[in-house]
C-alpha cells in the first residue's frame, strides 16, 4: 500500500519554534474522495508569519491548530481524484488550504481552480496574486490611504508583503523608505525595487540614519512591531497613519514588547490600525486584476525563496522571524511519483 507524509503539531511552543514543535507522520494513502470532495497532491506550500499565531491556543481571527492536527498552510496542488459532484477533474491545478501534507482530501467548496494570468507564473498565486499581495494592497491603500508626495516607511521591507508594499507606494507617488536587516537586502530594495532609501536596522547609526532620511513619516506600514514600532511612534507627522500588519519581532516572545511612545498618537492626532486581509474577500478580484497587470508589464517585481522538501517545513518556518528569507518563502513539496489509487 502506498504511503504519504504529513506534519502535525506535536506541542505548543512557549517561545521559539523548536525541533519538538512538530511531528512527522507517515500514513497509508487510502484517501478516497466522496461525491463532493477532491484528493489533491500538494506541490507548493506558503510559509507566512501568521502561522506562528495559529500555534497559540488563544482567541483570534481563525481557530488555533490543534495538537495532532496537520499544520495549516495555503498551497498549490494537482487533483488526483475527484468526486462526481465536485466540479473538478484529475490533472487540474488547484489552490486551497492543504496544510503540511503530501496529499490532502478536501470538500470541493474549499478548493479553487488555479488560474494563472498572462505574464504571471504559478508561484505568483502564493505571492503577489495571493494573500501576500492582497495584504499589501488593501493594507496600504485602504488602511494606510497613502497619497502622492507623502513619506511611506515600510518595516520588514525585504519580506514577501513588505516588498510589494514598497512598490505600491512608489506607484502611488510616495517617497518610500524601506527597513531591512542586512546591507544585502537594502541594496536589493534600492537597486531592484526602486525604494528611495533602504535602512539597515542593525546598523549602529540606524537612529541617526532614520532621522536623516525619513525625518517624519505620513504612513508607516509595520510588519515587525516591538522596539521598531515604539521608535516610529516618535517620528510621526500630524495625522500620520500606522498600518499594523504584523509583529514578527514579538511572535516568539514570552511577553510582547510594551509601547512607550503611544501618547504621541494623541499629540500628532495619529492613527494606528490593525486589519485582516480576509475582510476584503469580496474585493479580491479588483486587486488581483491590478496586481496582475503590473506583473505583466514588468513594473511589479517579486522574489521567491524556495525550500525543497516537506520535511524541511518545520525548520524553514523560523526563517521568517530571523530574517533568513528575502521575498516570498515557499516549500516545494517533494513526493513520490503519483500513486496508483
Amino acid at each position: 500500500m502506498a504511503t504519504y507524509t504529513r506534519i502535525v503539531l506535536a506541542e505548543r511552543p512557549k517561545q521559539d519554534i523548536t525541533p519538538t514543535t512538530f511531528r512527522r507522520e507517515v500514513k497509508r494513502l487510502d484517501l478516497k474522495p466522496g461525491k463532493d470532495e477532491v484528493l489533491v497532491q500538494v506541490q507548493y506550500l506558503s510559509l507566512d508569519p501568521a502561522m506562528r499565531g495559529w500555534l497559540r491556543d488563544t482567541r483570534s481571527y481563525v481557530p488555533p491548530v490543534q495538537i495532532g492536527e496537520v499544520m495549516r498552510a495555503a498551497g498549490l496542488g494537482v487533483v488526483v481524484e475527484a468526486g462526481q459532484d465536485s466540479g473538478f477533474a484529475p490533472g487540474q491545478t488547484v489552490s486551497g488550504t492543504f496544510g503540511w501534507t503530501e496529499y490532502a482530501l478536501l470538500k470541493a467548496k474549499h478548493v479553487k481552480k488555479a488560474e494563472v494570468p498572462s505574464g504571471a507564473e504559478l508561484l505568483d498565486l502564493l505571492g503577489p496574486l495571493g494573500l501576500t499581495g492582497l495584504t499589501a494592497y488593501f493594507g496600504l491603500l485602504d488602511v494606510g490611504k497613502v497619497q502622492a508626495g507623502e513619506t511611506l516607511v515600510v518595516s520588514g521591507a525585504a519580506g514577501a508583503t513588505g516588498s510589494i508594499v514598497c512598490q505600491l507606494g512608489k506607484k502611488k507617488g510616495a517617497r518610500v523608505i524601506g527597513i531591512a536587516g542586512s546591507d544585502e537586502k537594502c541594496r536589493w530594495l534600492e537597486a531592484e525595487l526602486g525604494v528611495d532609501k533602504a535602512l539597515n536596522y542593525k546598523s549602529p547609526t540606524y537612529v541617526a540614519d532614520y532621522k536623516k532620511h525619513v525625518g517624519y513619516f505620513d504612513v508607516f506600514f509595520d510588519n515587525v512591531g516591538g522596539p521598531g514600532l515604539d521608535f516610529a511612534l516618535t517620528r510621526m507627522k500630524p495625522h500620520a497613519r500606522i498600518v499594523l500588519c504584523g509583529a514578527i519581532s514579538d511572535y516568539n516572545a514570552a511577553k510582547p514588547h510594551g509601547l512607550q511612545g503611544y501618547m504621541n498618537l494623541i499629540s500628532q492626532r495619529g492613527k494606528i490600525e490593525g486589519f485582516i486581509v480576509f475582510d476584503y474577500e469580496k474585493r479580491y478580484p479588483e486587486a488581483i486584476r491590478e496586481l496582475a497587470s503590473w506583473l505583466k508589464d514588468g513594473s511589479l517585481k517579486r522574489r521567491f525563496h524556495v525550500v525543497e522538501g516537506l520535511e524541511n517545513a518545520p525548520s524553514a518556518l523560523p526563517m521568517l522571524f530571523a530574517g533568513g528569507n528575502t521575498g516570498k518563502l515557499v516549500v516545494k513539496v517533494t513526493t513520490k511519483e503519483k500513486a496508483k489509487l
